[in-house]
């Protein structure tokens, strides 16, 4: 009988408890473990591709721990959402610290695209059109809040050189957009490289500031 006899820490019961023993964590650490499930599940399905039973099965968990923690997975979006966001804005707006205009425009365009290269799945969320009317934010009001950041830069630019300062915000919004609209193209093709296309993007920003008129003209038919 002594040979046949299992030890008591080798039964099916026992490792099953020393399985939940490894597995059991934290609110906090559950927490995370989601957000980064759902961020990836998000970015790969979309919000509607994505369910509460895909992310609590890949998470290992039950369904009511998803809800526990966000209320479902609309709570779960928004809180993905916000994070990206605010992770991209303080990439963006933490990069502005040169002198001159044009480096100032290299550094915008390469937070961009360093955000797109390192954290390319919370980019292709940010860039689907959010289906939640309360979620913390769109890629839309983002980008308003770095051309806000880059108004002021503009404004001091403008003024020094005796244009209206009055029309930075105009020209904020379209060299963000600009720069906005590149990186959405370059998500997938990722050609030409990085500095590359950050350079092309400068080369056309600032060639066009520096031969800037300060009353500009139409020169086709329509006039209004």
């Amino acid at each position: 009988m002594d040979a046949v006899a299992t030890d008591s820490s080798s039964t099916p019961g026992h490792d099953k408890q020393r399985r939940a023993r490894r597995t059991r964590m934290t609110g906090a650490e559950r927490r995370q473990q989601l957000l980064e499930i759902g961020r990836t599940l998000f970015a790969a399905k979309g919000f509607e591709g994505t369910s509460v039973e895909e992310i609590a099965a890949k998470a290992g968990v039950s369904k009511p721990v998803v809800y526990e923690h966000f209320g479902g997975k609309e709570g779960l979006y928004a809180v993905v959402v916000d994070r990206e966001m605010r992770r991209l804005l303080d990439m963006v707006t933490g990069s502005l610290t040169a002198g001159h205009p044009r480096e100032l425009c290299e550094q915008a365009a390469f937070a961009l695209l360093d955000y797109i290269e390192e954290y390319t799945d919370g980019f292709r969320i940010l860039v689907r059109d959010s289906p939640i009317p309360q979620s913390t934010g769109t890629f839309a009001s983002l980008i308003s809040d770095i051309a806000t950041q880059v108004e002021d830069i503009l404004g001091r630019e403008f003024k020094s050189r005796g244009f209206d300062s009055k029309l930075a915000p105009l020209y904020a919004q379209a060299l963000v957009g600009m720069v906005a609209l590149t990186g959405q193209w370059w998500l997938d093709v990722r050609r030409p490289k990085k500095a590359e296309v950050a350079a092309h993007l400068v080369n056309l920003a600032w060639h066009g500031l520096d031969g800037l008129e300060q009353k500009p003209r139409l020169i086709g038919h329509r006039k209004s």
